[in-house]
């Protein structure tokens, strides 16, 4: 089990305001790192940062913003010493059918998951490689990067992107001692969507999950300390998907 450790590990979450980055949070400082949680507003991470104890912060970082990705990196480069982690979570989506779907919606959209996670990833890899200590990134991608469901082009788009730029990264980076790799959620049950799923409309999608049932957050600590660890220390460029089989369900 000491392969899952990571004691002495610095962790960056982007996307902590969320329950998939408050989980993942809270699933690295369990594990021994210390935990950065990151999100636009600080304010809206303080309390978990607090609720964890020793060893996290919460700090300023819009992933949309170069300057204040790089001062994010530096306030917990000072905190707790170079990052080796990086979890790039922050996302967000516009549900609009496709003829419906603006120009803004599109650049707001890729904006934050596809240039963002770049961004934010790049800036990650500079301050791992100059640390000269390697590290990994795990890009949240999502099974939307292969599977398709109406209204949300934007979306999909930006998460193949990243999907393609997790194994762009994973070649290029390599050989810096950095592994990149794709977690892909399939339906996570949150506060957001529960009354969605609730309905007719949204049991119809749980029917066509194998498993017959959402994920839940626990589902995804395993594969993320997968990732993160040195469990996975010979993986790059892989995509784990964590979806109940519904990507491979032609049905």
């Amino acid at each position: 089990m000491d392969l899952f450790s990571l004691r002495g590990r610095v962790a960056v979450v982007t996307g902590a305001s969320g329950a998939l980055g408050r989980h993942f949070g809270r699933v690295l400082h369990s594990a021994g790192a210390r935990v950065a949680l990151a999100a636009r507003r600080p304010d809206a991470v303080a309390a978990d940062a607090a609720g964890l104890g020793e060893g996290a912060m919460a700090v300023a970082l819009d992933v949309t913003d170069e300057a204040s990705i790089a001062a994010a990196f530096e306030a917990v480069e000072a905190a707790f010493g170079p990052c080796d982690i990086l979890v790039n979570n922050a996302g967000i989506a516009a549900t609009r059918p496709f003829l419906d779907h603006t120009a803004q919606d599109w650049d707001q959209v890729v904006g934050v998951d596809l240039r963002g996670a770049f961004l934010t990833a790049q800036r990650a890899a500079q301050r791992m490689v100059a640390a000269g200590q390697g590290g990994c990134i795990v890009n949240v991608a999502s099974i939307l990067a292969a599977r398709i469901i109406p209204g949300v082009a934007g979306y999909s788009a930006a998460k193949a992107g990243r999907v393609h730029l997790t194994r762009q990264m994973a070649v290029e980076l390599a050989r810096h001692r950095i592994r990149v790799n794709a977690l892909a959620p399939g339906y996570i049950a949150t506060d957001i969507n529960r009354g969605f799923f609730e309905t007719e409309a949204g049991q119809a999608v749980i029917k066509r999950i194998p498993q017959r049932r959402l994920g839940r957050v626990e589902d995804l600590t395993g594969p993320l300390l997968l990732l993160a660890s040195d469990a996975g220390a010979h993986m790059t460029g892989s995509v784990v998907t964590v979806d109940g089989g519904h990507s491979v369900n032609s049905l």
